[in-house]
């Protein structure tokens, strides 16, 4: 039984691939010897015609995170030409009851650049990450796991907007990288699919929609895998900075520690698994593990004080206003202003004194993040002759894009159908934020700390890394 949270298969959701192989997946000839790079004469035998060359064993697919949303995820499934010669002696024994994962980042775990540059210049431009690597992926296959790879390609557009003119170098991106990644396949020749998350979607690492679609591919559940004995090897394991030498530097991210975390399974970086060094202390920006489920009962966080009143609360995107308002507010009969639904200020004012014409006491659940905004609803409250109150959430920004994305990508926690927003929007926010002070007019102000507030299934899909 998949975890709490996860979502069904895109697949089982009504997408498509545009392309698709599904041949099963055989055990490899292990005769070619494991090079260390590629030339340039081996990119160009892609545009020889197919009776000068060897038959390319790549099939690519693209895939789509929704029935309405364009291809972001890019596929690639080699499979050797298996002889007779040679088979294997555990090709005739039965499926293991638990099946092993050797999952590897791409960039700076397999491969790196050839030139040393940051990114690559070309399709020519990588060779292996340690010379190391091929052999050991040939012996992980020899041992009867599955080997993929999963990496992010934020530099990829499959599909280009409506009537948009991408410039030519932004197109070949992706015929490079296809071009790059069948001769990396190839040089390994064993069975392994590559997933490519190219968008900002639930495909992208730290979140785990590659691994729904490798449980998909292989035909997996949960409980066919062993968690405890599979990997994921990947750079962007949030390590800490030791020396001054550029070979321990401070990682960009944290993403593939944190897809390790959210699938299950144990991480090591490539130092650890290919060199066998000892791990880095690191640390994540952001720990879900600091925000366990709470247990018990908790104190109302807000208390009715006046017959009619205006509630303003304050906060980020994200920052949890929406979730107060229907856990306290609502059950005390205040009616609701959001401008996401009543599109325009204009329209949140004119409903708003309507409501308070007509006795009803008013929350207004927008971002209000400075004295200007606030004073203009300090303003209503006073035309209508009754107090105003603010609820100022003090959530970090860093939480609060955790929290934006946890929602939009499922559906249990997203009732009103939000996207994901930008991170503009969290970075604006902060630019424009000036605390709330009693001085503005306020009879109150309630400063309400982030804790998860919710249930045991809700807070499974919250407490993964979504960001």
């Amino acid at each position: 039984m998949a975890p709490a949270g996860e979502k069904a298969s895109p697949r089982a959701q009504g997408k498509r691939p545009a392309t698709d192989n599904d041949g099963s997946i055989s055990p490899p000839s292990l005769k070619r010897k494991a090079q260390s790079a590629i030339s340039k004469s081996a990119v160009a035998s892609f545009f020889t015609p197919a009776s000068q060359k060897p038959k390319d064993r790549t099939t690519w697919n693209e895939r789509s995170p929704n029935v309405k949303t364009p291809a972001t995820l890019l596929v690639a499934k080699y499979l050797p030409e298996k002889t007779d010669d040679a088979i294997k002696p555990e090709d005739s024994q039965p499926s293991p009851a638990k099946h092993k994962i050797a999952a590897f980042d791409l960039d700076a775990t397999l491969v790196k650049t050839a030139s040393g540059k940051v990114h690559a210049s070309d399709a020519a431009d990588w060779q292996w990450w340690h010379p190391s690597v091929p052999d050991r992926l040939k012996q992980l296959h020899s041992e009867g796991y599955h080997v993929v790879v999963f990496t992010n390609q934020g530099g990829l557009t499959l599909h280009a907007p409506p009537k948009s003119n991408p410039p030519k170098a932004l197109k070949n991106r992706v015929a490079e990288f296809r071009q790059k990644c069948s001769v990396i396949l190839g040089r390994l020749d064993i069975p392994i699919t590559l997933y490519a998350a190219t968008a900002k979607d639930i495909f992208r690492k730290p979140r785990i929609g590659m691994w729904i679609e490798l449980k998909d591919d292989y035909d997996l559940t949960d409980g066919d895998i062993d968690h405890e004995n599979s990997i994921f090897v990947g750079d962007a394991g949030g390590r800490l900075v030791v020396t001054s030498d550029a070979a321990s530097r401070k990682d960009f991210s944290c993403s593939d520690r944190n897809l390790a975390h959210n699938i299950g399974i144990p991480f090591q970086t490539p130092e650890e698994f290919f060199l066998g060094e000892q791990p880095r202390g690191f640390v994540r920006d952001f720990d879900v593990a600091t925000f366990p489920f709470p247990d018990g009962d908790h104190p109302p966080l807000f208390e009715r004080r006046n017959p009619q009143d205006l509630v303003l609360l304050v906060g980020p995107p994200g920052a949890g206003k929406s979730t107060f308002f229907w856990k306290h507010l609502e059950p005390l009969g205040y009616a609701r202003i959001n401008q996401d639904i009543l599109k325009t200020k204009p329209k949140c004012f004119k409903v708003a004194s309507e409501l308070l014409e007509e006795g009803q006491s008013v929350a207004v659940d927008n971002t209000n993040p400075n004295p200007d905004v606030r004073a203009q609803w300090v303003e209503l409250a006073r035309k209508f002759k009754v107090p105003v109150r603010c609820v100022w959430l003090n959530t970090p920004l860093q939480l609060c894009e955790h929290n934006d994305a946890a929602r939009s990508l499922n559906k249990p926690l997203n009732p009103e159908d939000r996207t994901v927003l930008p991170r503009l929007a969290f970075t604006g926010f902060t630019s424009r934020f000036k605390e709330p002070k009693l001085a503005e007019g306020f009879q109150d102000i309630v400063e309400v700390d982030f804790a998860f507030r919710g249930t045991k299934e809700e807070h499974d899909i919250w407490a993964r890394y979504w960001v």
